[in-house]
C-alpha cells in the first residue's frame, strides 16, 4: 500500500477521535461554559447532522477541484475549527465549530476513499479502504481513551488541541504525497445511482446502525446486566476496538474478491453473534468473549460493503465515497436512537436485540437483491 494511504488514515484517526471523544468530555464542557449536560448533547447531534449532509455536499461542491486541493481545504478547515473550539468560551461558537468540523470531516473522508481507490490497482480497493477505516477503529482503541485522560487531567480544551496537532502531519503529508492531477477532479454530471449501489448503501447503513446501537450502550449493558465493575468498561471498549481493527484488516483482502457469498455468510454469523450476546449477557465469560468477536464481524461486514460500493460507483468515486460516508453516518445516528428507545421500553438487553434485527433486515435485503440479480441474469441469457 502507498505510504500516503497511512497519512490519510492518520487524518481519519484524528477525525474519528474528534467524533467520539465528546462522550467523555460533556460534563467538563457543561461546567466550563455554563450550560446543562443535556445541552452539550447538541454538540454530538450537530456533528452527526454535519456528517450526513457534508459528505455528498462537499463531493459535489468540490467536483471542479483536483482532489488534493479539496483534501487540503477540508483538512485545514477541520484543524482550524478545533483550534477555535479550544479557545472559545461561548457554547454557540463551539457548536458551530462542531458542525463545521463534521462538514469538513465528511468531505475529507469521501475524498479520501476515492483517492485511496485511485492510488492502488483496480483490484485492491478493499485493502485501501481497510487502511482508511482502520483509523476509525484505532480511534476507538487509543484516541478516545487518550482524549478522556487529557480531559480529566488537563481540561477538555486539551483534547481539542491534541486533535489539531495530530491533524497537522496528515495535512503536510497530503500536501507532499497526494498527486496534484493524477487523481483528477470528481465527475458528477454523468453519475447515476444503480440498483446495486443503492442496495449496498442501505446495507451499510443497516449494519453500521446495528454496530453503534449496541456499542453506544455497551457500558451499561456490561455493568448493569453482566455485572462487571465500572473499571472493566475501558478494557471492554478496547477489546471491541481491537476486534474492529482486526476485522477491518482481514476484510480488506477478502473484499477485493467481490464475492457476495462471503459477506452474506459473515453477515449471518454476525446476526447469530448479536442473538447469542443478547441471550448470554448475564454471564461474564460469553459476554466478554463476544465483545471483540462482534466488533470484528461488524466492522468486517461494514467495511466490505463500503468497498463493494466503491467498486459499483466507478462513474464518480468521489460522490460514491460521499454517499457511502453519509450512509454510514445515517446508521451511526439512527442506531443509538433505536437502542435508546429499546432501553426505555424494556431493559439493557434491548439494544442487542435491535442490532440483531437490523442485521437480519440487512440479510433479508441482501438475499432478495441477490435473487433479483440472478433472475435478471437468466432473463438476459
Amino acid at each position: 500500500m502507498p505510504f500516503v494511504l497511512y497519512l490519510l488514515g492518520l487524518a481519519v484517526f484524528a477525525q474519528a477521535t474528534s467524533e467520539f471523544m465528546l462522550s467523555g468530555l460533556g460534563p467538563d464542557i457543561a461546567r466550563d461554559l455554563g450550560v446543562s449536560i443535556p445541552t452539550t448533547g447538541w454538540l454530538t447531534s450537530g456533528f452527526a447532522l454535519g456528517m450526513i449532509v457534508g459528505a455528498p455536499a462537499v463531493a459535489v461542491l468540490g467536483a471542479r477541484w483536483p482532489r488534493r486541493r479539496t483534501l487540503l481545504v477540508t483538512l485545514t478547515v477541520f484543524l482550524a475549527v478545533h483550534v477555535v473550539g479550544a479557545l472559545t468560551s461561548d457554547f454557540t461558537v463551539l457548536l458551530v465549530t462542531r458542525v463545521l468540523a463534521a462538514l469538513a470531516n465528511a468531505g475529507f473522508l469521501a475524498l479520501a476513499l476515492a483517492t485511496a481507490a485511485a492510488l492502488v490497482s483496480p483490484d485492491a480497493k478493499g485493502r485501501a479502504t481497510s487502511v482508511l477505516l482502520g483509523g476509525t477503529t484505532l480511534a476507538c482503541i487509543v484516541g478516545v481513551p487518550a482524549g478522556a485522560v487529557l480531559g480529566r487531567y488537563l481540561g477538555w480544551r486539551s483534547a481539542f488541541w491534541a486533535v489539531a496537532i495530530i491533524s497537522l502531519p496528515a495535512l503536510l503529508g497530503v500536501l507532499r504525497s497526494v498527486p496534484n492531477r493524477a487523481t483528477g477532479p470528481a465527475t458528477v454530471g454523468r453519475f447515476s445511482v444503480t440498483a446495486r449501489l443503492a442496495v449496498l448503501l442501505l446495507l451499510g447503513a443497516l449494519v453500521n446502525g446495528a454496530t453503534f446501537c449496541s456499542f453506544t450502550y455497551l457500558s451499561p449493558i456490561l455493568t448493569d446486566v453482566t455485572g462487571l465493575g465500572a473499571g472493566w468498561v475501558p478494557v471492554m471498549l478496547a477489546l471491541f476496538g481491537l476486534g474492529s481493527f482486526a476485522g477491518v484488516t482481514v476484510a480488506g483482502r477478502y473484499a477485493d474478491r467481490r464475492d457476495d457469498r462471503l459477506v452474506l455468510v459473515a453477515g449471518g454469523i454476525l446476526l447469530l453473534g448479536w442473538c447469542a450476546f443478547a441471550l448470554t449477557t448475564a454471564y461474564v465469560v460469553p459476554a466478554v468473549a463476544l465483545v471483540p468477536v462482534q466488533g470484528a464481524l461488524s466492522f468486517a461486514v461494514g467495511s466490505t460493503l463500503i468497498s463493494y460500493a466503491l467498486y459499483a460507483g466507478t462513474e464518480s468515486p468521489v460522490l460514491t465515497g460521499g454517499l457511502a460516508t453519509a450512509a454510514l453516518n445515517v446508521g451511526a445516528a439512527a442506531g443509538p436512537l433505536l437502542g435508546g428507545l429499546a432501553i426505555r421500553s424494556g431493559t439493557f438487553h434491548g439494544p442487542l436485540w435491535v442490532s440483531a434485527g437490523l442485521v437480519g433486515a440487512a440479510l433479508c435485503l441482501g438475499c432478495a437483491a441477490q435473487g433479483w440479480t440472478r433472475r435478471a441474469a437468466r432473463r438476459v441469457t
